[in-house]
């Protein structure tokens, strides 16, 4: 590698239905993003054009590409995945929709694990239309986590210093206390501080934990995870030489905003997390997939069908993402190739 070399960013297109395609197109119009990367689109021209023409993007140009070993450098391209017949229906998720957003994913994936890619962004899928015998998962997440064969990953949502992770992810409420494990804590807290240690240049990164229960389980009246299972891991992880401290009632700890204290905070469950997350950092929030052998951002937002087509899409979270993906590979490529 060398320093003129251009990160090769796979885009996935999401949802067509939903907003995806939007903040793709606006982010793209800016062309400085060509002195980070050369992104590459996984979908079609129909739908770029489409997109084009209804925001009156003049900046918005793009090459189309016959495979991504043939990228054209300095340029926006693209990569068809489905014949140019695809019906648009702004703001409804429709079966084909669901395929055309697997599809995508799927290229795009197929060419990151080939080699020909650095890197991931994902535009936003619906969780139940893209259900197909290739994808039977809750989300992005736990697919390329399955796809790029890592036994386990992390979701974490990044705002500038701000970092949140949780232990469980897409999981009804009613099982999350069952999985609270010393073994799975371990295994979420060891990939999250390699993570900010190898991907954000973090020497010795600081950590909080939240606790389960109300009141962090108030010494076992209001639940015993904190006390028995939450507890003695954090003692166990001090002993190793982490810097890991709690738990944390959750409420207290992001209203007297300790947050700012620490380099993340691993959240026991989605809401726990997110709530937060996104009422500190909703536009500029991005989901960064830890843990796994390639790099994947996506923005913190869904399809948001209810603004499709609207043209009113903020786009600033997937241009974040779209920088946080390229600041990550550029690390590891630096950390691979430390003369460069």
């Amino acid at each position: 590698m060398d320093n003129k070399y251009k990160i090769k960013l796979g885009i996935s297109i999401g949802d067509t239905n939903g907003i995806g395609p939007e903040v793709i197109v606006k982010t793209l119009s800016d062309n400085r993003i060509l002195n980070y990367c050369t992104p590459v689109i996984y979908g079609s021209a129909a739908i770029l054009n489409k997109v084009r023409k209804a925001l009156h993007s003049e900046h918005f140009n793009y090459q189309q590409a016959d495979s991504a070993q043939a990228l054209a450098p300095r340029k926006v391209n693209l990569i068809t995945c489905w014949d140019n017949d695809l019906e648009m229906n702004p703001g409804t998720p429709t079966p084909e929709s669901g395929k055309a957003s697997l599809d995508s994913l799927l290229a795009a994936s197929r060419d990151l694990k080939a080699g020909f890619l650095d890197g991931l962004v994902t535009a936003p899928i619906n969780k139940d239309n893209i259900q197909a015998e290739e994808f039977k998962f809750p989300g992005h997440t736990e697919f390329l986590t399955s796809y790029f064969d890592a036994p386990e990953s992390l979701m974490l949502l990044v705002s500038g210093d701000l970092r949140v992770a949780t232990v469980t992810g897409h999981l009804p409420l009613k099982d999350v206390s069952g999985k609270i494990t010393e073994q799975l804590l371990i295994r979420k807290l060891t990939i999250l501080l390699n993570s900010l240690r190898n991907d954000f240049g973090i020497l010795k990164p600081r950590v909080a934990v939240l606790g389960l229960n109300p009141h962090a389980g108030e010494q076992g009246l209001l639940g015993t995870e904190d006390v028995e299972i939450i507890r003695p891991t954090i003692m166990q992880m001090k002993e190793r030489g982490h810097l890991v401290f709690g738990p944390y009632p959750a409420d207290g700890f992001f209203g007297m905003q300790q947050y700012r204290q620490v380099d993340a905070v691993l959240a026991m469950y989605h809401d726990q997390g997110l709530i937060p997350f996104k009422t500190l950092a909703f536009e500029s929030g991005v989901n960064y997939t830890a843990g796994l052998p390639i790099v994947r951002t996506s923005p913190d937002h869904g399809t948001a069908y209810d603004i499709a087509a609207k043209h009113i899409a903020n786009e600033t979270s997937f241009r974040e993402a779209l920088f946080l993906a390229c600041d990550i590979i550029r690390k590891r490529q630096l950390e691979a190739n430390p003369a460069v």
